[in-house]
């Protein structure tokens, strides 16, 4: 089995519709994975496979070495950084931004009576600076804009030392300079020989960072294709994607797309 994922035949039914379909997928230590398409691709279902938030309808997906069904999830999740709009909605607003942060460590949100020993706090403390915001430790985060939201959120998905991290979608309802920024640092993390496999899905191939190694591309449910980023994302494989034509650049270690018109 993978160290970090292996999905075999993965398939997840809701209503008699299958949302992802005979899913094969390996990840190996050290590799960034990016996984794009469109809406309704079964993105973020396969991503809450990966957290072992949801299990499999058929087939056998192993995460860490375990197999989901025969693990207790409990003990599995604090190995696995999930940073996603489902669970920053359930971050109290007048949370202090700190504590945003060094509450994974319990896997709560929310700080109640759970007491942090130094090595916590420091750890949390470094993280945020790590992400450029550790001037706003002390704010409140319903105060925050959408892209300070974003890197607290990433900061708290590293808290625990993951051996897997996942990103959904963690440049939607950026501006420019917003999603800009956020790509540089997690391509910088990406460059980091420590960081834990990462996993990031996106619509857009402009929002691949730097230093992502592979590629799985999605469409209703199925795999498309799956590799090296190198040689997997190519025009062709991006068209059968999204189900339109397309020109496909690559800007030094970026990427862009756009529809091919008259």
């Amino acid at each position: 089995m993978s160290d970090v994922l292996a999905f075999a035949g993965v398939t997840v039914t809701r209503g008699g519709k299958d949302i992802l379909a005979e899913v094969d997928w390996e990840i190996e230590e050290g590799q960034r994975w990016v996984v794009l398409g469109p809406n309704g691709a079964g993105k973020s279902t396969l991503l809450q496979l990966a957290a072992a938030r949801l299990h499999p309808t058929t087939g056998v997906a192993g995460v860490l070495g375990e197999v989901l069904g025969a693990v207790d999830v409990f003990e599995l999740r604090p190995r696995i950084g999930l940073a996603s709009a489902s669970l920053a909605e359930h971050v109290p607003g007048d949370e202090r931004v700190a504590d945003v942060v060094v509450t994974a460590s319990y896997g709560v949100v929310g700080r109640w009576r759970e007491h942090y020993d130094r090595q916590d706090l420091t750890r949390a403390t470094e993280l945020l600076a790590a992400l450029g915001v550790s001037h706003l430790a002390d704010r409140r985060y319903g105060t925050l804009s959408e892209g300070e939201r974003k890197r607290v959120q990433i900061a708290r998905a590293l808290m625990t030392d993951p051996e897997l991290m996942l990103l959904d979608e963690p440049a939607a309802g950026l501006d420019l300079g917003g999603r800009e920024d956020l790509v540089a640092r997690l391509g910088a993390l990406a460059d980091d020989i420590e960081a834990p496999a990462l996993v990031l899905v996106t619509h857009h191939v402009e929002e691949i960072p730097p230093g992502f190694t592979d590629v799985l591309l999605l469409r209703e449910g199925r795999v498309v294709a799956a590799g090296p980023i190198e040689i997997t994302l190519t025009k062709e494989n991006l068209e059968e994607t999204f189900g339109l034509p397309l020109v496909l650049e690559q800007h030094g270690r970026r990427w862009a797309a756009r529809a091919v018109t008259d």
